[in-house]
């Protein structure tokens, strides 16, 4: 499977589709040896060693949106603020989730959390949309490989969800991206999924879609 069809196929989606995709990975299908990589992009050797990079990577992207939160907040882009918060509040969700698989895999979570480097609205979008495209097409879909090959499910649960959850900040980054003035005015609310960190513009539905929290329990963020 490539990592290209786990992208497409896994973002937005429910966690049970997810179970149904990879179900015949863990009952020992074989596949296809991956790509030699650079060693620098290989991926951690074990699903533990995977966690606790997800979950170093996940807390300096929650101390990232803080800070560029309150940059927007300064230069007048309100409505970029708010979705700066709501991404932070995502991530903190995240490293909560991996956590907690951490400990029950028998690690102990660990972060270094360097101080962000904080630049213009404008440059800080780029920089965020670049690191949550790369959660989404290489990081969490490496992770799920091998996670999946480890049959380690917990695992595969939280960096399902967290792939779910960069891919549509991803998509928000970029639609201000794209319309940066019209994100000037005021402040915008967005909604969080406070188990999966699933974020949304609106709450258009009647559970989460990603692990079906019901939709009055998502946390508004502005």
């Amino acid at each position: 499977m490539t990592r290209t069809t786990i992208s497409k196929r896994l973002a937005p989606i429910a966690f049970i589709m997810v179970v149904a995709l990879v179900s015949s990975d863990l009952m020992g299908q074989q596949t296809q040896p991956a790509k030699s990589e650079p060693a620098a992009a290989k991926v951690p050797a074990t699903t533990l060693e995977c966690l606790m990079a997800a979950y170093e990577g996940e807390s300096n992207a929650n101390a990232r949106y803080v800070e560029f939160a309150k940059r927007a907040d300064e230069e007048g882009f309100g409505q970029v603020a708010s979705l700066f918060r709501a991404a932070a509040r995502a991530e903190e969700i995240h490293t909560k989730n991996h956590a907690k698989v951490i400990k029950e895999t028998g690690g102990t979570a660990k972060a270094d959390i360097k101080k962000p480097e904080v630049k213009s609205t404008r440059e800080n979008l780029e920089a965020a949309l670049k690191g949550e495209s790369y959660e989404r097409d290489t990081m969490y879909p490496d992770f799920i490989k091998r996670a999946t090959k480890d049959k380690n499910r917990d695992a595969l649960r939280t960096f399902t969800q967290a792939m779910s959850a960069e891919t549509e900040h991803a998509k928000l980054y970029k639609e201000a991206l794209d319309n940066l003035d019209a994100w000037k005015t005021g402040k915008k609310d967005f909604f969080v999924c406070p188990v999966c960190g699933y974020t949304v513009k609106k709450v258009d539905f009647e559970k989460c879609p990603v692990c079906f929290t019901p939709k009055d329990k998502y946390e508004k963020i502005s």
